[in-house]
C-alpha cells in the first residue's frame, strides 16, 4: 500500500470519526439540585468549601465562580467522588474547592443553571467581629426591662412537679423576701431568668472580651456588665444565698394558676396585669433559691457563678481596682459555699431541672477556682496558687469521670484546662499538682478530635451530632475549642476543621441555612421567641437550637397559642425536602425543637468568634 494511500484513509477516519462525534468529549447531562456555601464567607488564605447536593449523580460538574459584576473569577470541576447520599431526593453530595478565591469580594458559584447564595471573601477578623457583634446585640435584645415588681419579688419553696413542667401543688409556699431580682436577660424565647444559663452568658462574653482586648466592641463589654449586675443580685453575699430562678414555665396541674409558657405577649404586658389567675408568671413572678440561705450551694451552679465574678475582676483589675476586688469577693464567698463534699442529684440548675439536666460539676469548679486564681494574680494578691491546686484537683476529677461532652452550657471544661495551663505558668506551677499541663492539653485535643472524627466521615463534615439537641451550641463550641487548644499548644492541626464548622452552621448544610439569624441570606425567620413573633422584629445575632431528631416531631407542632402569630404565614415547611440522616429542621414559630434561640447557644457562638478573630 501506498503512503498516499495510508495518509487518504487516515484523513478519511478522522473524517468519519468527526461526523459521527466518536471523537468528541460527551456532553454533560443537565444537573439537578442545590447549592450550599458558607453564605457569612471566608476569609483569605484560609480552605473554602462549597457543596453540590444533586437529584442524580453529577461526578466531576463544571462549576464557576462569578463576582458580583457577573465576571468569572474561578473554574473547576466538583469532585468527582460523592461523599454520600443525604436521603432520597438527593442521593449525591459533592464537594467544590474554592480555595484559591482569596481576593475580597462577593462571589456567587454557578454550576449549569444552579446558582448559590452570595457570600464574600473578607479579613477574618472582620468576619469574626460582625458575628460577635450580632451575638452581643441578641443579648440586648433579651435585656428585661419590664417586670417592675421583680425588685421587689417574693420567694417561694421550691414546687413539686408532676410532669417534666407541671407542678403538683394547689398553690406556691412564699418562704421569703421580698428580693430585688430586676433586670438581667430573658433566657430563651419566654421570659424566664435563670442563675444557671446567666452566668454562662456573662463567662462567654468576658472570656470573648478577653481574647480580643483593645478590639472588643464596647456594646459586648456593656451587655457583659448588664448580667453581671443581674448575677450580683442573684448572689446575697451577706446571708449566702443565690437566687436560682425568677418565674415559671408551665402552672399547675388543677389549673389554678398558670406559667410563663401557658402565655404568649410582649413583657410590658405582665406589667398591667391584674388578672389573679396569671400572678405567678406575669405581674407577680415567683423567686427560687439554689439552696436554703447559708447552705451548701450545687457545686457546678457555684463553680460557674463564682467564674463570672472572678473574670470581670480579672478585667476590672486595671481600670478599677476597688471593683475588682470586690468581685473577687464575690467569687470566692460563694466559691467557698460549693457543695463538693456531697453534690446534689440531680444537680441543681432550673426548675423544673429538666429544662437544663446537667451531670457534670468538676469543670465549673475548676473553671472558678482557676478564674480566681488567675483574678488574684492580676490583683496582685496572695494565695493564687492555692487555687491552682484546688483547680488541678477538679480537673483530675473531671478527667476521671465526667468526659465525654464537648464545650458548652453542660461542660466547661475546655475553658477552664485552657486558663488552668495559663494559671500554673503564670504562678510557677506549685509542686505536686493532681494534673498537670500536659494532660489538661491532652483533653483539650481529645475534645477537638471528637468533632474532628465525627467530621471526617459526615457528608457535610459535620463535628457535632444534629439527631441531638445543642448542635448548633456545640459545633460553636468546637470552634472555641480549636482556637484555645491552638493557643494552648501550638498546634494549628486543626484550622482547616474548624472553618469547615463555620461552614456549617453559616449555610454549607443540608437544609442551606445560616443558624444565626442574620448571618447570611437565608436564615431562620420565624423563630420561637415571643418579642420577635409579636413584632416582627428579626432577632439579629440569635443562635437557634439547630437540626434534631425527627422523632420530636411526631405529634406534629401543636396548635398556636392566643396571640401568637402564625409563622410561616402560609404554615409551610421549606426545609422538608432536606430532611436527612435522621435529623430534621423546621422554621416554625411553634418548633422550639429546632428554632428556638436562647443565651448559651449565641453565647457560643461570641466566644468561638472572639477566639478565632485573633488567630
Amino acid at each position: 500500500m501506498s503512503a498516499t494511500s495510508g495518509a487518504f484513509k487516515m484523513v478519511m477516519g478522522l473524517l468519519l470519526l468527526s461526523a459521527t462525534g466518536a471523537a468528541a468529549p460527551p456532553a454533560q447531562a443537565v444537573v439537578h439540585g442545590v447549592i450550599r456555601v458558607n453564605q457569612a464567607g471566608f476569609a483569605p488564605g484560609e480552605s473554602k468549601q462549597a457543596y453540590l447536593m444533586t437529584t442524580a449523580a453529577a461526578p466531576g460538574a463544571r462549576f464557576t465562580v462569578v463576582d458580583a459584576a457577573g465576571r468569572s473569577v474561578l473554574s473547576g470541576r466538583a469532585a468527582t467522588t460523592s461523599r454520600g447520599s443525604w436521603n432520597a431526593a438527593y442521593p449525591a453530595v459533592y464537594p467544590i474547592d474554592l480555595s484559591g478565591l482569596d481576593r475580597p469580594g462577593t462571589y456567587r458559584i454557578r454550576v449549569q443553571n444552579l446558582e448559590s447564595p452570595a457570600f464574600p471573601v473578607r479579613p477574618a477578623a472582620d468576619l469574626y467581629g460582625d458575628l460577635v457583634r450580632d451575638g452581643v446585640q441578641f443579648f440586648h435584645t433579651q435585656r428585661d426591662t419590664a417586670h417592675r415588681n421583680d425588685a421587689a419579688a417574693t420567694v417561694y419553696a421550691t414546687p413539686h412537679f408532676v410532669t417534666e413542667d407541671v407542678i403538683g401543688d394547689a398553690d406556691l409556699t412564699p418562704i421569703g423576701g421580698p428580693v430585688d431580682v430586676a433586670g438581667g436577660w430573658f433566657d430563651a424565647g419566654d421570659y424566664l431568668k435563670l442563675t444557671h444559663t446567666t452566668a454562662y452568658g456573662v463567662i462567654t462574653l468576658l472570656a470573648a472580651a478577653r481574647a480580643m482586648g483593645p478590639a472588643t466592641p464596647a456594646a459586648l463589654r456593656g451587655e457583659a456588665r448588664h448580667g453581671l449586675d443581674w448575677l450580683d443580685q442573684a448572689w446575697d453575699q451577706r446571708t449566702g444565698t443565690l437566687h436560682l430562678q425568677v418565674g415559671i414555665g408551665s402552672g399547675n396541674e388543677a389549673g389554678t394558676f398558670t406559667g410563663d409558657h401557658d402565655l404568649w405577649r410582649l413583657p410590658a404586658a405582665d406589667d398591667h396585669d391584674t388578672d389573679p389567675a396569671d400572678r405567678y408568671a406575669a405581674s407577680h413572678r415567683p423567686v427560687f433559691d439554689a439552696a436554703a440561705p447559708g447552705r451548701p450551694i450545687s457545686p457546678n451552679l457555684a463553680g460557674r457563678v463564682s467564674a463570672a465574678f472572678a473574670l470581670a475582676a480579672q478585667q476590672d483589675a486595671a481600670r478599677d481596682p476597688r471593683r475588682a476586688r470586690a468581685e473577687l469577693r464575690a467569687a470566692t464567698s460563694l466559691y467557698a459555699r460549693a457543695d463538693v463534699a456531697s453534690p446534689p442529684d440531680p444537680l441543681v440548675t432550673a426548675l423544673p431541672n429538666e429544662f437544663y439536666p446537667e451531670d457534670t460539676w468538676h469543670d465549673d469548679m475548676e473553671l472558678g477556682a482557676t478564674e480566681i486564681a488567675l483574678a488574684t494574680q492580676r490583683l496582685g494578691l496572695p494565695g493564687g496558687r492555692d487555687y491552682v491546686r484546688d483547680a488541678a484537683g477538679f480537673a483530675r476529677g473531671y478527667l476521671a469521670g465526667e468526659t465525654g461532652d464537648t464545650f458548652n452550657l453542660y461542660d466547661v471544661s475546655a475553658l477552664a484546662h485552657a486558663d488552668l495551663v495559663t494559671a500554673i505558668r503564670l504562678t510557677g506551677g506549685p509542686h505536686g499538682l493532681a494534673t498537670g499541663p500536659d494532660r489538661l492539653v491532652a483533653d483539650l485535643r481529645r475534645q477537638v478530635r471528637t468533632g474532628a472524627d465525627r467530621a471526617a466521615t459526615d457528608i457535610f463534615h459535620a463535628g457535632g451530632v444534629y439527631t441531638d439537641f445543642d448542635v448548633d451550641s456545640h459545633t460553636f463550641g468546637l470552634i472555641a475549642t480549636v482556637a484555645m487548644y491552638r493557643a494552648a499548644s501550638g498546634d494549628t492541626t486543626y484550622a482547616s476543621f474548624a472553618t469547615r464548622q463555620r461552614d456549617w452552621l453559616l449555610g454549607a448544610n443540608a437544609w442551606g441555612t445560616s443558624f444565626m439569624i442574620g448571618a447570611g441570606s437565608t436564615y431562620p425567620r420565624c423563630p420561637q421567641h415571643q418579642i420577635a413573633n409579636l413584632t416582627g422584629h428579626t432577632l439579629t445575632g440569635a443562635v437557634v437550637n439547630g437540626p434534631n431528631d425527627p422523632g420530636l416531631f411526631e405529634d406534629g407542632l401543636g396548635d398556636y397559642l392566643d396571640e401568637m402569630v402564625p409563622c410561616p404565614a402560609d404554615g409551610s415547611d421549606r426545609y422538608a425536602a432536606f430532611s436527612g440522616h435522621g435529623s430534621r429542621f423546621v422554621d416554625d414559630v411553634r418548633a422550639w425543637q429546632t428554632d428556638e434561640p436562647a443565651l448559651d447557644m449565641t453565647g457560643s457562638a461570641i466566644l468561638g468568634a472572639a477566639l478565632q478573630s485573633v488567630r
